[in-house]
């Protein structure tokens, strides 16, 4: 009980407090800009028509009412939050009558298959390389990953995404050059076979980066650890290296490593914009970039609002786990 009351309901109300100035600030920062997208709107729709400035003014309402800019700031900021209470984000400005909700929905299973798949691979080959690098750092194999992430590691991945590029779909055409899968979407070996094909180079890219980062964060715990007291003394006791590398190692990294892919699985509803955008990947980054270029308020405040509820649910996740992981906190 007293867990509960000091620990875990705190962490709740942070969460609840963390989105609400979230939602508060996406709300605030479309207004402050000096792109007014009725204007925008009302330029598309009158290109090749003339209305006369009633109609005109009629319409100008008609789209204020539609996207929820009609009245003051504070009666936009009361109807925004029950928008948003019911899940309905709005109609999109550039692709109406699409809503938000459904080109979120067409673009987040892309994300979530490529950036899940890539964040658990980086983060389990960052961990194991790194601990093992720092257990037995003069082995010819340690000294070789280390030499090839530590050069990975400065690179920004989307210069590794353009050298993927050019060598695997232009020198070498070996994998498609853009999009997600090719064929009508089902279980067959044909179609999955295109997915894995479209999306070998886009997860390549990010896995080299995020391998590398964990890597050198994983290694630096590890050389802590290794020179512990308890493992000095379990190798006096000539316990097995795999076990001492696995359970007074590796074990004993886990906490800030687990914090770190928590907050990474958080961040996969933001999409990898620039990888997504190289390879022009239908996801998540590549629907907030196309709402950027054009514009498309309610879509970018759409998926910043859902980038925002998975970090702060990934941050409230990692701190409720902490007590399974670190009994120090169970028992304080």
């Amino acid at each position: 009980m007293r867990l509960l009351k000091e620990y875990v309901i705190p962490r709740i109300i942070q969460w609840a407090l963390v989105i609400f100035i979230g939602v508060t600030i996406t709300f605030m920062v479309p207004r402050l800009s000096p792109v007014n997208p009725i204007d925008q709107a009302l330029g598309r729709l009158t290109t090749f028509s003339n209305l006369s400035p009633e109609a005109t003014i009629e319409l100008r309402e008609s789209l204020e009412d539609l996207y929820g800019l009609d009245g003051t700031y504070f009666d936009q900021y009361i109807n925004f939050w029950k928008r948003v209470a019911r899940g309905d984000l709005g109609p999109s400005f550039v692709a109406f009558p699409m809503t938000v909700n459904q080109m979120i929905r067409s673009s987040v299973g892309w994300t979530l298959g490529l950036l899940g798949m890539t964040i658990l691979i980086s983060w389990f080959l960052g961990v194991i390389l790194g601990a093992i690098g720092a257990y037995s750092p003069n082995r010819w194999s340690s000294k070789a990953v280390e030499n090839i992430l530590i050069i990975a590691y400065p690179i920004p991945y989307y210069i590794i995404a353009f050298i993927l590029l050019m060598l695997f779909t232009f020198y070498w055409p070996i994998f498609p050059l853009v999009g997600g899968g090719k064929g009508t979407p089902s279980f067959s070996l044909g179609y999955l076979t295109s997915l894995a094909r479209h999306a070998f180079l886009p997860a390549l890219s990010i896995i080299i980066g995020g391998t590398a980062f964990r890597y050198i964060m994983a290694k630096a715990l590890a050389s802590t650890e290794v020179s512990s007291d308890y493992v000095q003394y379990a190798e006096m006791a000539a316990l097995p290296k795999r076990k001492i590398l696995r359970s007074y190692v590796i074990r004993n990294t886990m906490l800030p490593q687990v914090t770190d892919l928590g907050l990474s699985l958080g961040l996969i509803f933001s999409g990898a914009l620039i990888t997504e955008v190289v390879f022009g990947y239908p996801g998540l980054g590549y629907t907030l970039y196309n709402g950027i270029i054009s514009a498309d308020y309610n879509l970018i405040m759409g998926i910043t609002l859902l980038s925002i509820v998975g970090i702060a649910t990934a941050s409230l996740l990692v701190d409720l786990t902490y007590p399974l992981l670190d009994p120090r906190i169970r028992y304080r």
